[in-house]
């Protein structure tokens, strides 16, 4: 398996699956996610409103992830990931779990052997990057049945701060 680390547009990688840094709803939002939604088409916002709630208004809790199919995107799979606002009590561990709950959901469908990643939380959610990249690398680096997990990330800077973190 590869770890690879590249500046782009997520909503663009030839990829199995692409991970979504979303909210409870699961409805769309800012960011990632926003563009995400945007570029798949309505038919992800469908798909995820079929996504069964766990709570009033929560479709994929904290630290959880959920998968629907990819739509209008060259990924085939959406993979949505909640990550913690950095405020949050247990970010780093709330963190680390939303990208295990993707990878693991990744590595159990066997059609998907390629996923990408952002940068989760470090949007809106307020996650200083280097903290996340170092949870993000730690995770990546876990037993996974993939053949490669590439962080796309969207800014240079973001890319270099996920280099400096892998070592």
């Amino acid at each position: 398996m590869s770890i690879t680390i590249v500046r782009g547009d997520i909503t663009r990688a030839e990829v199995d699956a692409i991970v979504n840094a979303a909210n409870e709803r699961m409805l769309g939002g800012g960011g990632v996610d926003g563009a995400i939604h945007r570029a798949a088409g309505p038919e992800l916002v469908a798909a995820c409103r079929e996504v069964p709630e766990v709570a009033p208004g929560v479709r994929c809790p904290t630290g959880e992830a959920r998968i629907t199919p990819g739509f209008g995107l060259p990924a085939r799979f959406v993979i949505h990931a909640v990550g913690p606002r950095y405020s949050m009590p247990n970010a780093p561990a709330l963190l680390a779990s939303a990208f295990r709950s993707s990878l693991r959901l990744a590595s159990e469908h066997e059609a998907i052997r390629t996923v990408a990643l952002p940068a989760i939380s470090c949007g809106v959610f307020g996650y200083p990057v280097d903290e996340a990249a170092s949870i993000a690398l730690g995770v990546a680096r876990e037993d996974w049945d993939l053949d490669e997990i590439r962080f796309v990330l969207f800014s240079e800077t973001d890319r270099e701060v996920f280099e400096r973190a892998r070592g």
